[in-house]
C-alpha cells in the first residue's frame, strides 16, 4: 500500500479536503467588512474573530492530530465537516459580534478547519516513502490553494446575496462534499498498526538520535521563530506600501504574489527534499527566506517590492513541509499526528506572535526597519537549528559508516 496508486488517490482527496476545509480561515477575512458594518462594531471587535478563528486552528490542530492517532483520519475529517457545517450555518444566524466570533473560534477553528490541515499532512506522511517529501509538501499546500480559491467566491456571494446567505451556503458546500471524500481515507495507514516495541524505539530515535519530546522541541521553536520572521511580509505588506505611498491595492497584488510562488515553492521544495533530505531542506528554505527579508531593507521601489515578494514567496515554502517530515522520520507511527500537529501549530502562532511584534515595533520606531531585522534575527534561529540537527546527521552517519 505504501507508494501504491491507493496512496496516490488517497492524496488527491487529502488536497481536495484541505482545499475545501481551508475556507474557515480565509472567509472571515473576506467577510470582515460587511460583518462590522452589520454589527456596528470597532475594528477591533470585528478582528476578535479572526484572533479566535486563527486559535482555535492551532489548538484544535493538536487535539484532532491526537484523535487521529487513536481513531483514524477518516473520522477526524468527518468531525470537521460536522462542525464546519454547523458553524456556518449557526454563524450565519448570530446575533452579535461575540455570538458570531465564539462560533467562529469554536467550530469553525477549533473542531472545523484544523481538521483538514494538520491531520492530514500526518497521514500523507505514513502512506509515502520514496516520495514523502514532496507528496507531504503537497498535501500542506492544500491552505494555500484554499486561499487562492474561495475569497473570490465568498466575496461575489457577499456582494450579490449578502454575508449571513454566503455562510450557509459554504457550510452546506462542506457537509456535501467532505462527507464522500472522507471515505476515501477509511483505511488505515500501514505503518500505524500496532508497532512492536523494537520498532517503536527505533522509530523514536531516528537519524538525529535525539528523543521524539527533546526533538520536538527544537521543531517547536524553529517554527516558532521562522514564522515571526515570516510574518512581517506576510502581514505587513499592504501596510508598507501603503507607509510608501504604493497604495493598499499594491500590497494586495504583493500579498497574491507571496501565496501564489508559495504553492510553487513548497511543491519544489518537495521535490528538493526527496534528493537532500528533510533536514538539509529546512535549513536551506530559512537560509533563502533570511535573504529575501533581507532584501527588504536596501530595495523599497515598487518593481523591487513586486520581485522581491515573488522571491519571498518561492524561498520560504519548504520550511513548513521540512518539519512535518522531520518529525515524521523520528517518531513512533502512532504518535506522528500529535506531533505533527504539534509542530504546525507553532508555525500559527508564530505568525500570530509575528504579526502583533512587527507592529509593536513600527509603532515604537516609526518604520518597518527594524521589524524587518528582527526578523532576520528571529530566522538566525532557525537556521541555527537547521545547521546543528544537520551536523548531528552527518557525524552519526559517519560513525555508523566507520
Amino acid at each position: 500500500m505504501i507508494d501504491s496508486r491507493y496512496a496516490w488517490w488517497r492524496l488527491a482527496a487529502a488536497v481536495a479536503l484541505s482545499t475545501i476545509g481551508g475556507v474557515g480561515l480565509w472567509s472571515i477575512v473576506v467577510a470582515l467588512p460587511a460583518v462590522q458594518a452589520e454589527f456596528g462594531t470597532a475594528r477591533s471587535d470585528a478582528s476578535l474573530p479572526y484572533t479566535l478563528t486563527t486559535l482555535g486552528f492551532a489548538v484544535g490542530g493538536v487535539i484532532m492530530g491526537r484523535l487521529a492517532d487513536r481513531l483514524g483520519v477518516m473520522w477526524v475529517v468527518v468531525i470537521g465537516a460536522v462542525a464546519l457545517a454547523a458553524g456556518y450555518l449557526l454563524a450565519a444566524r448570530s446575533s452579535s459580534i461575540l455570538e458570531f466570533a465564539l462560533i467562529q473560534g469554536g467550530l469553525i477553528g477549533l473542531l472545523g478547519a484544523c481538521a483538514t490541515f494538520g491531520p492530514l499532512v500526518a497521514d500523507t506522511s505514513l502512506w509515502f516513502r520514496e516520495r514523502r517529501g514532496f507528496a507531504v509538501s503537497l498535501a500542506a499546500s492544500g491552505n494555500y490553494f484554499a486561499g487562492a480559491f474561495w475569497p473570490p467566491l465568498v466575496q461575489h456571494g457577499i456582494a450579490t446575496i449578502g454575508w449571513r446567505e454566503t455562510y450557509s451556503l459554504i457550510g452546506l458546500t462542506c457537509l456535501v462534499l467532505m462527507l464522500p471524500l472522507a471515505l476515501v481515507l477509511r483505511p488505515r495507514p500501514p505503518l500505524q498498526a500496532a508497532p512492536t516495541p523494537a520498532a517503536a524505539a527505533l522509530a523514536a530515535r531516528g537519524g538525529l538520535g535525539l528523543s521524539p519530546n527533546g526533538l520536538l522541541g527544537l521543531i517547536v521553536l524553529a517554527g516558532l521563530s521562522c514564522c515571526i520572521a515570516m510574518s512581517m511580509p506576510q502581514v505587513h505588506i499592504v501596510a508598507y506600501c501603503v507607509d510608501l505611498g504604493y497604495g493598499a491595492a499594491r500590497g494586495a497584488e504583493m500579498l497574491s504574489i507571496m501565496l501564489a510562488t508559495g504553492v510553487v515553492s513548497r511543491l519544489l521544495f518537495g521535490m528538493v527534499m526527496d534528493r537532500i533530505g528533510s533536514v538539509a531542506t529546512m535549513l536551506l528554505s530559512a537560509t533563502l527566506q533570511a535573504v529575501a527579508l533581507a532584501l527588504f531593507l536596501p530595495f523599497d521601489g515598487l518593481v523591487s517590492l513586486y520581485a522581491i515578494s515573488a522571491a519571498f514567496g518561492l524561498f520560504q515554502g519548504g520550511i513548513v513541509s521540512a518539519y512535518a517530515v522531520i518529525v515524521r522520520e523520528n517518531s513512533p507511527p502512532d504518535q506522528v499526528g500529535l506531533r505533527v500537529g504539534i509542530a504546525l501549530a507553532s508555525t500559527l502562532v508564530g505568525m500570530a506572535v509575528g504579526g502583533w511584534m512587527c507592529g509593536a515595533i513600527f509603532d515604537a520606531t516609526g518604520s518597518y526597519r527594524m521589524a524587518i531585522i528582527n526578523g532576520i534575527a528571529w530566522n538566525g534561529v532557525t537556521i541555527a537549528i537547521g545547521a546543528w540537527l544537520l551536523l548531528r546527521r552527518q557525524r552519526r552517519q559517519r560513525l555508523a559508516f566507520a
